[in-house]
């Protein structure tokens, strides 16, 4: 067949008559009320949003146009009333009556875009979140003879449209009436309306009032002019407290001009966590956005909470939260650049409030100063660490030992700490967050400094090392004791170090820690898994027990003749050791301890040998030895 005789075997194409959808109006409000929105205290927001807009666009024509927004809540209903552009009959079929069509389209308004709060064209439907039915009076502006017209729309998707008397609304403007749906009424009661329109709309341009009571409160604290730096801050904790429920530690400007951004940050009184998600309140045109604005700033910045007014951060389309887009990470950086600056100028100036702040706040300034090595070198003298000549900064550790070693965590610190600081050896606990990689980072912002990891083979070899005929003379003491701890891959080395009432010391490293690890899951495992286990044996030294040949009470285990009190009391050692570094302490472990704190019970009541069959054994443990 060829392509002709194709062609023409193909039926013919009719047209197909078009659709439009039909939208569920209640469906579409159960969508906003609960995906959408994070609470319909939202509808107000909408409201407002609605008639800032207006103004501005009537004053882009009219610059002398009045500007004010007036809210009257009675029991069940709200009237609102704006001085805005108003529409006329045709606007209310095109714009009102259109889902998702917005009057910020108009023509001739969408190059003042810009200017306008709402961006997303659903309006009014959002307060069907609370109202059964909206009723809205305008007179259009642009149309000097134009009647006033009414629009009046239930929940279930039905409106009307009629033309009114000009008495009806003589202004041009707008005026939206709301009637409570079931359950709804609380969301439209005068003191919640005061509320909500002073928490949405403290920051905004035009004359707000519910009522007679004032909406707006400008200029923003920021803003304002004061007497003196002292009674600046003094007003700004007070605003803080009133809005956040804390009095900061300080506060920081934050003006980013490029951006549209005036605003501040409050410093907390009191540590947080870093795995915090630190919640900011952001306006918009001075339209509150969100007051849990969480990619402001960066990470580790989350001592601060910022509240702030922008002209440029795009909104989603909640209106709830800021959009994740080039502007926002150049807006981040900005505002992080100005609370690095702060940290400078306190660690050059103001030292005393620098040392407040780190006291509370150490984690926040070493995560930045991981990244930043300014900021590092800056806060050299100031950033606090534990180490073994108390808690210093890195600067003055430096300055007092040739090399700087650390541990890389809390417990190897609390292994070798006591040890080390006795042989003069300064170790810092690098185990603590940001710590260690800190340290490593020292010789980048200091030359010529030396870090080194303190690990086993470190400590050990600051040791003094035992006459080797004195050792020779406990060989067998340490063999039995080498054989008594086999069983936990446990290695026995004797040296000689103050202070001399340590009579021993556990240590160990990270990869004696992890073959410890896979030995005891190699012992658990089936046959399979004990195999591949199995192939992955390391060469990795293990654990090790150092007595101490200079402690009275282990020369006197040295010098026992009993092979099976010799191994108790090696074991509770082992035990003691483990219990001085604070090693949490593994199932063997617990056994071990368990064991020779019963041998040595029986030991010292009975004065023999706690694995003896003497018959006070047999009476101590009963017939079956139990």
């Amino acid at each position: 067949m060829d392509s002709q005789t194709s062609k023409s075997s193909q039926p013919s194409q009719s047209p197909q008559p078009s659709h439009t959808f039909q939208v569920d109006l209640r469906g579409l409000v159960d969508l906003l009320s609960h995906h959408l929105y994070s609470s319909p205290r939202v509808y107000l927001r909408e409201l407002l949003q609605n008639a800032v807009d207006a103004i501005t666009a009537r004053r882009a024509e009219q610059p002398d146009a009045p500007a004010r927004v007036r809210l009257y809540a009675e029991a069940g209903s709200l009237r609102v009333e704006d001085s805005g552009i108003g529409l006329t009959e045709a606007d209310v079929h095109s714009l009102l009556a259109t889902i998702g069509r917005s009057s910020k389209r108009a023509e001739g308004l969408e190059a003042a875009r810009s200017d306008f709060l709402g961006q997303f064209g659903i309006g009014l439907l959002a307060c069907f979140v609370v109202a059964e039915r909206i009723r809205v009076v305008s007179r259009s502006a642009r149309t000097p003879d134009a009647l006033p017209v009414e629009w009046t729309a239930s929940d279930d998707g039905s409106y009307t449209v009629r033309t009114l008397a000009p008495e009806a609304r003589p202004e041009p403007g707008t005026t939206v009436h709301l009637v409570a749906r079931a359950g709804a009424g609380e969301w439209l009661a005068p003191e919640r309306v005061l509320t909500l329109a002073r928490d949405f709309g403290a920051l905004l341009p035009y004359d707000v009032r519910v009522g007679e009571e004032a909406v707006t409160d400008l200029p923003a604290p920021w803003d304002r002019s004061y007497v003196s730096p002292a009674g600046r801050r003094v007003a700004l904790a007070r605003h803080c407290h009133e809005l956040f429920g804390f009095t900061p530690l300080d506060s920081i400007e934050l003006d980013v001009p490029l951006a549209g951004i005036r605003g501040v940050a409050y410093v907390l009184p009191s540590a947080v966590s870093p795995a915090q998600r630190a919640t900011h309140r952001v306006h918009l045109k001075g339209m509150l956005l969100t007051e849990r604005a969480e990619q402001l700033l960066p990470d580790w910045a989350f001592f601060v909470r910022c509240v702030l007014d922008t002209d440029s951060l795009r909104p989603t389309a909640s209106r709830e939260s800021l959009y994740e887009d080039e502007t926002l990470a150049a807006v981040r950086e900005a505002l992080g650049e100005r609370i690095r600056a702060w940290l400078t100028g306190l660690a050059a100036g103001d030292p005393e409030r620098l040392a407040a702040f780190l006291s509370v706040h150490h984690l926040g300034v070493k995560s930045l100063a991981r990244h930043d090595r300014d900021m590092l070198r800056t806060m050299l003298p100031w950033l606090p660490f534990e180490t073994t000549d108390g808690r210093l900064s890195l600067e003055e550790f430096a300055q007092r030992h040739a090399v700087v070693h650390f541990t890389r965590t809390v417990e190897e610190y609390r292994q070798v700490a006591p040890i080390a600081s006795a042989q003069g050896v300064g170790v810092i606990n690098g185990g603590y967050t940001y710590d260690s990689e800190l340290v490593e980072a020292l010789p980048s912002v200091r030359p010529g400094t030396v870090v080194a990891e303190l690990d086993a083979d470190t400590v050990t070899a600051h040791l003094d090392a035992v006459d080797p005929v004195e050792e020779l003379a406990v060989s067998g003491f340490l063999a039995a004791a080498r054989a008594k701890l086999d069983s936990v891959q446990c290695d026995i080395v004797l040296r000689a170090f103050h202070p001399l009432s340590v009579p021993a010391l556990h240590l160990d490293d990270r990869s004696a820690r992890h073959e410890q690890a896979r030995a005891e899951a190699e012992e658990q495992a089936d046959d399979l898994w004990a195999g591949i286990l199995g192939s992955l044996r390391g060469s990795a030294p293990r654990a090790r027990l150092v007595l101490n040949h200079l402690n009275p009470l282990v020369r006197r285990i040295a010098s026992l003749g009993d092979a099976e009190l010799i191994g108790t009391a090696v074991e509770s050692l082992y035990g003691q050791a483990l219990l001085m570094a604070q090693r949490p302490l593994r199932p063997a472990d617990t056994a071990l301890l368990n064991r020779a704190f019963l041998g040595l019970l029986e030991w010292a009541t009975h004065g023999e040998s706690p694995h003896g069959d003497s018959s006070h054994g047999e009476s101590a443990h009963g017939e079956d030895g139990r």
